[in-house]
């Protein structure tokens, strides 16, 4: 066993016993001795279930494992739980995962590799893809190919909207540790700060490669801790959820731009606009009404500022979102990449 891993796996848990269990059995990496896993569990109601399932796959596997239990009572919520799981891990890369998602087969070992051969770079975007209910698979590729990126403002607009997804975010620790901050604390966001941080003064990459995916139908428990409540409502996606997540996109951006004496915020915003079907979809199945609501909010956040913008407002608005998502999905396995707008 190496006696610094090269990557910590960190996973942030809450009441997901089962997900989470799911999480650790697709972890197929041969190189074993050069990963930990870390959990941090959030003080969910199912802590000792969460516990159980952990010792289940100690018993199971030969990788470290090292299990942190919070104390705060109801939990410190998910940004301070980054953070938390950064303060356990002892790797030279950190890794994070969302406790319902999985990684892809046979991907990990030659991560692995990539990341010995790059030890310049602070920061790497993964590809990644999405299992949908109905069973149908979709890519999220950012690129033709592995990219590099150099230090500074271009590296940081241009990866921070793709950072979002949580699971593979990968950076190396001790960049990370120089970000540590509750300031965006209950933003759900807190790895975008992260990467513009890391990349405004190191190299980055993008790994062309698939190495996680989403899971869809989980229950999202965002607004159980008292950093969340205010702005988010556990268990489903309300439009107000919807809106305080999008605003907290440009807390950080106004923060940097500050810090830096840049101006990100408006050309982030402009990037979300190109890229916004996602962020109008998710309220389609609440009604045309709710829909228009939700839009004109969108509009005062600065959002519905471009014409890709305002296909996908009508095409959603006149159609459904089933119909608009197979589009998309059909367009993107045609091209074998997200689209450059």
């Amino acid at each position: 066993m190496m006696d610094t891993p090269l990557l910590s796996i960190c996973i942030p848990s809450y009441n997901r016993p089962e997900e989470l269990y799911r999480l650790l059995k697709s972890i197929d990496i041969k190189a074993n001795d050069k990963v930990e896993i870390v959990i941090c569990e959030d003080y969910a109601p199912r802590r000792e279930e969460v516990r159980q399932q952990v010792n289940k796959f100690k018993l199971e596997s030969n990788y470290k494992i090292c299990y942190h239990e919070n104390e705060k009572l109801g939990g410190g919520g998910y940004d301070r739980n980054l953070r938390q799981c950064i303060r356990q891990a002892s790797g030279k890369w950190i890794m994070f995962m969302g406790d319902d998602d999985m990684f892809v087969s046979d991907t990990m070992d030659d991560y692995l590799l990539f990341l010995e051969k790059h030890p310049q770079l602070g920061y790497v975007l993964r590809s990644y893809q999405a299992i949908h209910m109905d069973g149908q698979v979709e890519q999220f590729k950012y690129y033709e190919d592995t990219r590099f990126f150099e230090p500074g403002f271009q590296a940081y607009v241009e990866l921070f909207r793709k950072s979002v997804f949580v699971s593979g975010f990968a950076c190396q620790r001790k960049y990370a540790v120089g970000s540590l901050t509750d300031r965006f604390d209950g933003s759900l966001l807190y790895q975008l700060y992260i990467m513009a941080e890391i990349c405004m003064v190191h190299p980055s990459a993008y790994y062309g490669i698939p190495i996680t995916q989403s899971i869809d139908g989980g229950i999202p428990y965002f607004g159980s801790s008292d950093a969340e409540k205010d702005l988010y409502t556990p268990g489903t996606v309300t439009v107000d959820n919807s809106i305080n997540f999008m605003k907290n996109f440009f807390v950080i951006t106004s923060f940097l731009d500050q810090k830096y004496k840049i101006h990100s915020t408006e050309y982030i915003q402009r990037d979300i606009s190109k890229y916004a079907y996602p962020v109008l979809s998710i309220q389609r199945k609440k009604g045309r009404k709710v829909f228009f609501q939700y839009h004109r909010r969108l509009k005062e956040l600065g959002i519905a500022i471009t014409l890709y913008y305002y296909i996908y407002f009508v095409a959603l608005f006149l159609f459904n979102e089933k119909i608009c998502d197979g589009i998309i999905r059909g367009l993107k396995k045609i091209l074998g990449k997200t689209p450059k707008l």
